[in-house]
């Protein structure tokens, strides 16, 4: 294998060298910076006369530093070298003579004038974002708020976790039996999650968090209604296998979003929970407001028996209306309520995989 030198190309900044080494798929690289202010380079790969190995050394103009940064691809080497001074060299080399493998780098090459320019430029975007960044007025309040709103939903996951734990042993040991006593072995935990949830509502008011103030309320006060006015009222419907469901398909949802809010709160990202947050509402979403309608639907004729919660009515029109017509008015309502978040959620999920297909390009 003979010993051959590649073609090189060069450019310049102010405070910066950059050498281009045409020599594809280039393996076992040494560059390397001699005392004597000289860059030698050696390599194997494919250069303008085939597989061969290649090397060359270039001394310097004026003194670089020592640290080399370069990056090797399928079609070059490239290579950038920082100045000891910002200053603008006349040649790349010592000697006056321009080596025959040496040329300039026409993609990248600048005029001192149009370097300058460029510096100038930048400098003015530095200074402008300074300025800008210098205007934007700090919260003083910032940790306090993110500190509040990472331990509610640090509580909120465990809440829900215990639920969903609990219900999933239970599942597994008693099987369907489980169904019926649901309610007698989670309400607890789900009524205290609940009455949580209602900061919820709070948080967009006090402008905590961004998300919108109506989504939040529909959902809190629908699930509220199923826990506190289906559930926690009619003892008939507490032993009914469809607890089970609505609470199961609840903590499911919460225990990857809460979790998510929580490394949001300290600027972390996890790519699975965040696919997870934003994906697997879409078939439970719509699965537990059909578990919250079959249980509307179960109540409605316990509350025309019981006249339960049933309105007064004057003696010329009779006794009382039923409660149930006001939750068959809520099952109308319920999944207009469904359209409006699903299309909220499903305006989060395109606006944030969106956003973060713009950062990777």
């Amino acid at each position: 294998m003979q010993i051959l030198t590649p073609h090189v190309y060069w450019a310049q900044r102010h405070g910066e060298i950059y050498l281009r080494v045409e020599l594809s798929d280039a393996k076992n690289l040494d560059i390397s910076l001699l005392e004597n202010n000289t860059l030698q380079f050696r390599a194997q790969g494919h250069g303008a006369k085939g597989d061969n190995e290649y090397e060359f050394s270039l001394e310097f103009l004026r003194p670089v530093r020592s640290e080399i940064n370069h990056k090797s691809t399928q079609r070059q080497v490239d290579i950038k070298i920082k100045k000891q001074e910002e200053h603008w060299w006349d040649r790349l080399t010592l000697q006056e003579k321009k080596p025959l493998f040496l040329a300039p780098d026409f993609d990248r090459w600048l005029d001192e004038s149009d370097a300058e320019m460029e510096l100038q430029a930048k400098e003015e975007e530095k200074i402008n974002r300074i300025s800008v960044e210098s205007r934007v007025r700090k919260d003083p309040y910032l940790g306090l708020k993110k500190g509040y709103l990472f331990m509610y939903n640090l509580v909120q996951f465990l809440g829900f976790s215990w639920v969903f734990v609990n219900m999933t042993v239970r599942l597994f040991i008693l099987g369907q039996d489980s169904f019926y006593d649901t309610f007698h072995t989670t309400a607890d935990m789900m009524y205290f999650c609940q009455m949580m949830a209602m900061l919820e509502v709070i948080n967009p008011l006090l402008g905590l968090v961004k998300t919108g103030f109506f989504p939040a309320m529909i959902q809190v006060t629908g699930r509220n209604v199923i826990l506190f006015v289906i559930f926690g009222s009619l003892e008939e419907m507490q032993n009914k296998p469809v607890v089970f469901f609505v609470f199961y398909l609840w903590s499911t949802i919460e225990i990857f979003r809460y979790p998510f809010y929580m490394l949001a709160c300290i600027g972390t990202d996890w790519k699975l929970l965040t696919w997870l947050r934003y994906s697997l509402w879409i078939p439970l979403y719509p699965l537990g407001v059909i578990a919250e309608a079959v249980a509307v639907i179960q109540s409605l004729p316990i509350f025309d028996e019981t006249r339960l919660f049933s309105f007064p009515l004057p003696a010329v029109l009779g006794h009382s209306l039923s409660f149930s017509y006001s939750l068959q008015l809520y099952l109308v309502l319920m999944f207009l309520g469904l359209f409006i978040n699903f299309r909220h959620l499903y305006k989060q999920r395109r606006r944030r995989y969106r956003s973060r297909k713009r950062k990777v390009h």
